[in-house]
């Protein structure tokens, strides 16, 4: 109990302030291979691009206790991209929507005409296009563009950003807010369980109160004793707390797991899932709409390949092959620390995209959630770490366990000697 405590004389502090767990993001782009075809309402042609592999850092700054058995840190993130790994690099062309502008245009649908008749000649004068032809990187960690500038005069405010624009830029030499979480000095069962995320005891981004909930974990450790139920986490990435249920019990490298995994309602609508009625307005199950966290742009989250998603989603583009093995997100927990050994969290990022009456830009798109990329994070425990691990948690107790019978087996004619000569002594 004391070890797994955040506490900087505990074993697991160190291991918890900076993560010794290498871990990768893998980023897989959907290159669209008839985009003339698709402004005259063709279905898109998906092509997977990549994986684009990168070494993950994570390290805390601004660890500071509270009297009330909390501590409050900025866990920041940088990411290396690894060449070996990756097939593919960086400078690699990839034909996708033109983001700002169709989510611009969806955005401005149900304003007048006229702002779209403006945006419409604003962007044939800054030749822009509905699809555009851009490297991994400028798409990931940010382009300029001078389309933000004439969207932000034409419609102040529609997004409220200035400077370059990327799908990742956020991930990257950034910090995912500011956690308390409990320490777990007075109470084991609450350590690492979220108090608070940028000071708020729930988000505001959703319709319902259990929806706007910040519920479990950070997402690195949990409490001890874990039973084959379910945990929960606070995702910044998702806005939202997410629950993985228990699938299995197993190992890892000889240490005892349980594996959790999403639910298949995890991203259901309303309709097939009530609960989540105050995540929508809801499409098709399988997506969450996040625009409401997302500048409002008409962005959806999911799994990789609409994996676990109504059948219409995969239908409505061809080149998408969901699968368990290959799309399935899953977290191994060693049951008695709360540690994780292994894991693999994977998201997609969808665009919706259409036809926008008085954008002449964007022809005669169908409407269609669109995926652009999605991404993989894993990392495992090994080397050195994952020895302490085995030793302490695996070789030690049943060591111990085999001694006990040892010593249970030689005490047995012991006692009965000593019954014996008691009784002769009588």
């Amino acid at each position: 109990l004391q070890n797994v405590r955040i506490d900087p004389n505990s074993i697991s502090y160190s291991m918890w302030k900076d993560i010794p767990v290498p871990f990768y993001m893998a980023v897989h782009f959907f290159e669209v291979l008839n985009p003339k075809d698709v402004l005259q309402g063709a279905k898109p042609v998906l092509n997977q691009r990549g994986p684009y592999v990168y070494r993950e850092f994570r390290h805390k700054t601004n660890i500071t206790f509270h009297d009330n058995d909390t501590v409050s840190f900025l866990e920041y993130r940088k990411l290396f991209f690894q060449p070996d790994l990756s097939n593919g690099t960086e400078d690699d062309y990839v034909v996708v929507p033109n983001i700002l502008m169709m989510g611009a245009a969806v955005m401005m649908e149900n304003l007048p005409n006229f702002v779209k008749l403006l945006l419409s000649g604003a962007l044939a004068g800054l030749k822009q296009q509905a699809f555009m032809n851009r490297t991994v990187g400028e798409i990931m960690w940010g382009y300029e563009d001078p389309l933000i500038d004439t969207i932000n005069m034409i419609v102040p405010g529609l997004i409220p950003f200035k400077g370059k624009f990327g799908l990742l830029i956020e991930l990257n030499n950034s910090n995912s807010g500011l956690f308390t979480v409990n320490t777990g000095m007075k109470n084991i069962s609450r350590v690492h369980m979220v108090d608070t995320w940028n000071g708020l005891k729930k988000v505001n981004y959703w319709r319902s109160s259990q929806c706007n909930m910040i519920n479990g974990t950070a997402g690195e450790m949990w409490p001890p004793f874990m039973s084959p139920t379910s945990l929960e986490f606070y995702s910044p990435d998702a806005c939202r707390s997410m629950t993985l249920v228990y699938e299995q019990s197993g190992k890892f490298e000889g240490v005892p797991t349980y594996r959790f995994v999403a639910p298949k309602f995890l991203f259901a609508n309303g309709t097939d899932y009530p609960p989540n009625e105050g995540f929508c307005p809801c499409m098709q199950s399988g997506i969450q709409n996040v625009s409401t966290c997302r500048l409002n742009a008409p962005i959806f989250i999911s799994h990789p390949h609409f994996y676990n998603a109504d059948p219409a989603l995969v239908d409505s583009v061809e080149g998408l092959h969901p699968s368990k093995d290959q799309h399935g997100l899953f977290l191994d927990v060693h049951p008695l620390t709360g540690i994780p050994m292994n894991c693999s969290i994977k998201l997609q990022l969808n665009l919706y995209i259409k036809q926008v009456s008085g954008i002449i830009q964007t022809g005669k798109i169908k409407p269609v959630v669109l995926p652009l990329l999605w991404f993989a994070q894993s990392g495992s425990i090994e080397g050195s770490v994952l020895k302490q691990f085995y030793t302490n948690l695996v070789l030690i107790p049943s060591v111990l366990e085999y001694l006990q019978y040892i010593f249970l087996g030689l005490s047995v004619p012991l006692i009965i000697s000593a019954a014996v000569l008691m009784a002769m002594s009588q």
